[in-house]
Formats: C-alpha cells, sequence, structure tokens
C-alpha cells in the first residue's frame, strides 16, 4: 500500500526513493492538538477498533501521531487542506481546520491498507506501517454531495449512519436527504402527526418501472422520529458532513395531502379519497396555493430549522404538473389576486414565499432548477443567455441567496450562474446513480441511459460555458440515487458503488478535462479501493458485471439507448 493508491487523487504526493515505512504499534500515542479532537476520536474509534492499537493520548520525542491544526495551511489551501508528512520520528497530520486534519485522518486510514476498514482486528499483527513521505492536498469544490431518496424506499437510520461513514471515507460532505414525496413522509413533524401516522405508509409498491405489472403486496414504510434526526445530523457533523433536508413543495406532495387532505386542492379533486401513492412517475395532486397551505408549511420548516443547523434548506419544486391549478376555481381566484400571468407564475409565486421566509430567518432556499420557471429571465435575460437555454429552463428571477439544483442538465446551472446564483451541478445525463451502468440484459431493472465508472469519473461539474465569476457560482457537484427501483441498501449499494468512487475523485481531485484523464491508472488505483469496500461491507457492483444476487430477472425497468445528450 502506498499514496498511489489514494481515492480520490492527492493533489501532491511526494514518496523517497527508498521503501522507508513508518510503523505504528501499541506504544503509538497520538497527539491531538487544539481542534483536532474530532478527528482524535475518530481515529481511536475506527482505525484503532480495525487495528486493535489504542492510540493513547499523549506526547513523545517519536513514535506518535501528531495532529494539528495550522492557519498557515488554511490560509493558502482553505479549511478543508491538509499536509501529511511521515518520516522517521512521527506521522504529523497538519490541517487547514479542523475538517481538514478529519479528511487528513481518512487519507491516513487508506496508508494503512484494507483491513484498517474493519471493525475489529482480523489477526494478531505486531505493527501496522505507513510509507513514508508527504501529501498536500485540499479539495477542488466545497460541495461535495450525495443524494439519499429516503421517500420512495425508506432507509432505517442504521444504513444512514453507515452511509455517512461511507461518505466520509470518500471526502464527500453534504448529504442531501429526500425526505417527503408522493409514496412517502419520512419525518416527524409534532405539530401535524399525521404526516408520518399516515402518510409514512403505502398499502403496497410498484416493483419496477411504473410500466411494470409486478406488485409488492407487502406495505412499505418508515419514518425518523426527531431524536433520530439529531442523531443523524450530530453523526454526520462529527465527520464534517452537513446534512441538508428536502421537503417538497409544491409538487411530489401525496403523501401529505392524503394525511391532510385541506392540502390538496379539494376545489378541483376529493383529496379526501387520495392515500399515499403506491406506483411511481409525475403526480397531479398538488398543493393548494391557499395561505392554510403557507402556514401548514412554515410550521413544518420551524421544525425543520430547529432539526438541521446547516444553512441549506431544500424545497424541491421540481415536477409540479399545473392542471389541477388551472382546473380550481380557488387557484385561479389566487393567481387573480396577485396579479400574475398564469400558472408557471404561479409556482414562482410559491417558491418565492418560502425564498423570503428561510432568509428571513438566515437560511437560504435551494431547490430543483424548476424554481427558474415563471420568473424574470425570460422577460430580461442575462447576457449570454441563449433562446434554447431559456426555453429549456424558462426564466429566473430568484430570491437573493437561492440556490439551483441543475438536474434536467447543464442548461439550468447555466443560466442560474449567469443570473447571479450559486448552483449545484446533478445533472442526471452525468450523476443520476439509479441509471444503469452497462448494458445488457444483467443489469437489474435497467434505468435511463448507461452510465458506467469511467463515464462518472469524466464527468465535469463545471460546463465550458461557464467562465470566470460565472463559473464560481458552481459550489460543486453531487451524485444522486433515487429509489423507485432500489427497495433496500443491497440494491442501492450496487447503484452507488462503484460510481461514487470515481464521482468523488472528479469534485475533491483536480483532475484535467475529461478526455484527459488517466482512468487507466484510476482503474488501476480501484484494485485496492475493492477491498476496502469489501472490508466496509459494501455490496458493489463487481467489475465483471452483477452476481448471481445482484440481478432482478423479470422486472422490467426503463433503459434508454444511446449516449446522453449535454444539455
Amino acid at each position: 500500500m502506498n499514496s498511489t493508491d489514494l481515492i480520490p487523487a492527492p493533489h501532491s504526493a511526494y514518496e523517497p526513493l527508498s521503501d522507508a515505512r513508518y510503523p505504528l504499534d501499541h506504544r503509538t500515542l497520538l497527539d491531538a492538538g487544539p481542534g483536532t479532537e474530532g478527528a482524535a476520536r475518530w481515529l481511536r474509534a475506527t482505525v484503532g477498533a480495525a487495528t486493535g492499537l489504542p492510540l493513547a493520548p499523549g506526547e513523545a520525542d517519536d513514535n506518535r501521531v501528531v495532529l494539528r491544526v495550522d492557519p498557515g495551511i488554511g490560509h493558502r489551501l482553505g479549511p478543508e487542506s491538509y499536509r501529511i508528512a511521515v518520516d522517521g520520528h512521527a506521522i504529523r497530520v497538519d490541517g487547514g481546520g479542523p475538517a481538514g486534519v478529519f479528511w487528513a485522518a481518512q487519507t491516513l486510514r487508506q496508508l494503512l491498507g484494507p483491513d484498517a476498514f474493519r471493525r475489529a482486528p482480523i489477526a494478531a499483527r505486531a505493527e501496522w506501517t505507513v510509507p513514508c513521505g508527504v501529501i498536500e492536498d485540499a479539495p477542488r469544490f466545497g460541495w461535495r454531495g450525495l443524494m439519499l431518496d429516503v421517500a420512495r424506499h425508506f432507509m432505517p437510520k442504521g444504513d444512514l449512519l453507515a452511509y455517512l461513514d461511507l461518505m466520509a471515507a470518500h471526502k464527500l460532505n453534504v448529504l442531501h436527504l429526500h425526505l417527503t414525496d408522493d409514496q412517502g413522509w419520512r419525518l416527524e413533524i409534532r405539530r401535524y402527526p399525521r404526516l408520518t401516522e399516515v402518510g409514512s405508509w403505502r398499502e403496497r409498491t410498484k416493483f419496477g418501472h411504473r410500466d411494470s405489472p409486478l406488485w409488492d403486496e407487502r406495505p412499505h414504510g418508515g419514518h425518523y422520529t426527531q431524536d433520530d434526526i439529531r442523531e443523524i445530523v450530530a453523526y454526520a457533523a462529527e465527520r464534517h458532513i452537513t446534512v441538508v433536508p428536502e421537503i417538497d413543495i409544491p409538487g411530489h406532495s401525496q403523501a401529505a395531502i392524503a394525511a391532510y387532505p385541506e392540502l390538496g386542492n379539494a376545489d378541483a379533486v376529493d383529496t379526501a379519497s387520495l392515500g399515499v401513492w403506491t406506483t411511481w412517475g409525475v403526480n397531479p395532486n398538488v398543493l393548494s396555493p391557499a395561505d392554510t397551505t403557507l402556514r401548514f408549511y412554515e410550521n413544518v420548516l420551524d421544525e425543520v430549522l430547529e432539526l438541521f443547523p446547516g444553512t441549506f434548506v431544500h424545497i424541491g419544486g421540481d415536477e409540479c404538473p399545473k392542471e389541477q391549478w388551472r382546473a380550481s376555481p380557488a387557484a385561479q381566484a389566487r393567481i387573480r389576486e396577485l396579479g400574475l400571468a398564469d400558472e408557471d407564475e404561479l409556482q414562482s409565486w410559491f417558491v418565492g414565499h418560502f425564498g423570503h421566509w428561510l432568509a428571513e430567518r438566515g437560511r437560504r432556499l435551494i431547490g430543483w432548477d424548476e424554481i427558474l420557471e415563471g420568473t424574470a429571465l425570460e422577460a430580461d435575460p442575462p447576457e449570454g443567455v441563449t433562446a434554447a437555454t431559456k426555453e429549456a429552463v424558462g426564466a429566473t428571477g430568484l430570491a437573493e441567496g437561492a440556490v439551483v439544483s441543475s438536474w434536467r442538465g447543464y442548461a439550468g446551472g447555466i443560466a442560474a450562474a449567469r443570473a447571479g446564483h450559486d448552483v449545484v451541478m446533478c445533472p442526471k445525463q452525468q450523476v443520476y446513480f439509479d441509471y444503469r451502468q452497462a448494458p445488457g440484459d444483467d443489469e437489474p431493472v435497467p434505468i435511463g441511459y448507461v452510465r458506467t465508472l469511467e463515464d462518472v469519473y469524466r464527468f465535469e461539474p463545471v460546463p465550458p460555458e461557464l467562465t470566470g465569476a460565472e463559473a464560481e457560482r458552481v459550489l460543486g457537484a453531487q451524485a444522486n440515487v433515487w429509489t423507485e427501483v432500489l427497495e433496500d441498501r443491497r440494491r442501492v449499494d450496487y447503484q452507488t458503488f462503484p460510481r461514487l468512487a470515481a464521482f468523488a475523485e472528479a469534485v475533491w481531485s483536480p483532475l484535467p478535462p475529461p478526455l484527459e484523464r488517466d482512468f487507466a491508472g484510476f482503474q488501476a488505483r480501484m484494485t485496492a479501493h475493492y477491498a476496502r469496500l469489501d472490508a466496509l461491507g459494501v455490496d458493489y457492483r463487481p467489475p465483471g458485471g452483477p452476481l448471481p444476487w445482484q440481478r432482478r430477472p423479470g422486472v422490467s425497468g426503463r433503459p434508454i439507448d444511446g449516449s446522453p445528450p449535454i444539455v
């Protein structure tokens, strides 16, 4: 094991010509300076458990791991940067901030070898070694995210905590939790208990794509209590991961309407007859634009803000059909009352209301790129926004500080950045991990385009159309794991890994342009990384294709042939 096996690849690494290695044994001390206490706890609890080494606190002239926060490194490279120097006397870890020290600890575990990723020692070893040399590293982007859709298929708390560990191992720092949708409401809201009493359970589940004739007739559901969320958020914070909650508004809301029918457009549809949706697709049942609906969701968000202390709150805003608003006398009266042109502007008003509400409380709204629709870009586009881009993304005029998750392609992100808004790039054609990983009949429930490990490795978050200050609006990127056809943790593992390793390198490392990237070198480093994933118990897709129990014969998907468009 050496520094050339690291994933994601560091900014720079130097090893002496000799094969010198530094040993860690039962006498090795962990010398943790101010600001490094969290990384020290993690090293003792995780690496200590795997190696059987106590890593006792203390100072010594040699045989120690030294953790320090170095403001100089932080000033030069940022708070998530770090430097590891291993010589004949010590392992010295300097971070630009506490996060930098923690990411260095992740690198140190990789240097110790795959067995350092286990939960207990598998053999008696007198010592563990790391190669001598110097590694200096810092991330390319500040937003390195993973979106987990726990609304379509509930992911128990223990699985979420395991995924936080997997994210930390790949130096990812944002967990976007998709908590509500038509098929389930997963967050306890004490003021509105029916959201989980009713909204967190569905009678049965479509098995496969929505056109599949198959059903799983077992009820499906579950939710996180508020104490569960506090635990998840605290566990993430110990790993320098921010949890961003998503509460869908105004579409994708049938589970909420099933619990509280007054939230829907009762003058256009019999909302009292609606249950939690059991199939997939874009649902016509959307929220009513009434003041009582606004107050309801403000009360929901009051509790959300108490649970999630981070800056960002995701409100969805995507795939909101307008048919019910067109048929609703109350919605039409609302449009006239507000002086809006049409239902698109009504959606923009809906989103804008919560953007301002969150801003007044010191938070920032983030939403899918449909939040660009029905606003001011169409009338007065920023310089450089083409007619094609306008047609693709609608208009923009978001509240100051609002952020766009660009999922339908790059176009929404390009328009938002040019209009002065920050962007998280997550184009479905590139980083939707429910999309299949290879052609052929063996891939389980094949969805969308083929997105291979190499395709993800060549993903570039900043499109060439953006330069200078516009490019700086790209906060980073995230991979999205939608779970309509992912019924449990093993299926999520299969779709997510090993592609998450390639994504992590694309958002952390200073890679060349996509076509110039050394994928062969990455594949060679993956040999060591597969052993780490094995030690962690990840049910990833093997390089040779799915194992027999990973296939889903006879379950139809929705494969799309050809290469995905760059839009």
